[in-house]
């Protein structure tokens, strides 16, 4: 008997040390990749993508194959295989167009961008309040008697409101920044213009802060050293100007997109005409609080390379996105760089066919990978198509769309 126990203790001891050996069953659920496209026969335009709570994403463009009129906003809702769960379409009978799309606290969707077919002038912002259906709540317009070359970047603020940059032409000292506060329910809190006496003064991207105040990116032709330079503004909660700065050379510098970074700067992405190997290259300027640069590097080749998109990734780095006509397969293909948080190339890729692709808007996803969105000449089903590529934290992703 005490033979047995001795024998049944020591299989006990062993089958726990073999346990304890043996490698961990991972249940990390694998990333998923996948390359899509979206349109109708005619022209398509994917301009910002998302990805929203339930693990999905929302795109937000322009169509010309389908809606009211010549070109009319496009949102599609899609889930996290790329499936499309809805699609709908904005606008009335001239030209409108969606550049900016996000996700709202009530699960809806806030959407920016410029119509003709609406408003007091020829071209006004446009904004529409969609529930998590993408029905509309609300649409407004917002603009003067002359052009207001519509909305660029449009962000829910901590109020419940929305704060939202363009371009005006009607009021201000030229064309200059246009910036407006709006409450949850799309009134006026304040409007704003910054900007000086030339006439292009222009808003690509819009942030709030963490000080309750607002970051604005863009482009001057009315100060600094060059042709056109990056323009940063930080703003008060009331509009108010805390400081503002410009950065570039004796050419054409411009920027189209800025993020808060979590140490309190901004890293700022666009394209340069003064710096660089091409035509145009990436310009990635990170800033400190205050607008000082801490760094500020160029990437790209011997032709045009033109970034559009920059946000902070969960590891400190960043991932940038835009085309190059440098590299790649086609006439312009999306080009995705990921760099540490000096700036340094961690990986690039290309992606896109013979013809002309273009990214616009990139996001890091919850799995760790990124979610890309932006138009297509060398798939789909029309001369331009919405293109969305999802890749693994890597840049790797799914087999090129069929259709």
């Amino acid at each position: 008997m005490k033979k047995i126990f001795l024998l049944l203790s020591v299989f006990l001891i062993f089958s726990l040390l073999i346990s304890g050996c043996a490698p961990k069953k991972d249940t990390t659920p694998p990333q998923q990749v996948w390359q899509k496209t979206y349109g109708g026969s005619n022209d398509d335009e994917a301009f910002s993508i998302q990805q929203t709570t339930d693990g999905g994403y929302i795109v937000a463009g322009w169509t010309e194959s389908f809606g009211a009129g010549n070109r009319d906003v496009y949102i599609i809702k899609l889930d996290s295989n790329g499936n499309k769960v809805w699609e709908k379409t904005y606008g009335g009978e001239y030209y409108d167009r969606a550049s900016s799309i996000q996700q709202t606290s009530d699960g809806g969707y806030i959407v920016a961008g410029g119509t003709y077919s609406f408003g007091a002038g020829y071209y006004d912002f446009y904004i529409i309040k969609l529930d998590s259906n993408g029905n509309k709540v609300w649409e407004k317009t917002y603009g003067r008697s002359d052009w207001d070359n519509g909305a660029y970047s449009i962000q829910q603020t901590t109020d419940g409101g929305y704060i939202v940059a363009g371009y005006t032409w009607s009021f201000g000292a030229g064309g200059d920044f246009y910036i407006i506060k709006l409450d949850s329910n799309g009134n006026k809190v304040w409007e704003k213009t910054y900007g000086g006496s030339n006439w292009d003064d222009w808003a690509s991207s819009i942030q709030q802060t963490t000080d309750g105040g607002y970051i604005v990116a863009g482009l001057t032709y009315s100060f600094g050293a060059g042709s056109a330079d990056f323009y940063i503004i930080k703003l008060d909660s009331n509009g108010d100007k805390v400081w503002e700065k410009t950065y570039g050379g004796s050419k054409n510098d411009v920027a189209f997109s800025i993020q808060q970074t979590t140490d309190g700067g901004y890293i700022v992405a666009g394209l340069t005409d003064s710096f660089g190997a091409g035509y145009d290259d990436f310009y990635i300027i990170k800033l400190d609080s205050n607008g000082d640069k801490v760094w500020e590097k160029t990437y790209g080749g011997s032709s045009y390379d033109e970034a559009y998109s920059i946000q902070q990734t969960t590891d400190g780095g960043y991932i940038v996105a835009g085309l190059t006509d440098s590299f790649g397969a086609g006439g312009s293909n999306f080009y995705i760089i990921k760099l540490d948080s000096n700036g340094d190339k961690v990986w690039e890729k290309t992606y896109g066919g013979s013809n002309d692709d273009w990214a616009r808007s990139i996001q890091q996803t919850t799995d760790g990978g990124y979610i890309v969105a932006g138009w297509t000449r060398s798939f789909g089903a029309g001369n331009r198509d919405f293109y969305i590529i999802k890749t693994d934290s890597e840049g790797n992703t799914g087999p090129y769309p069929t259709q």
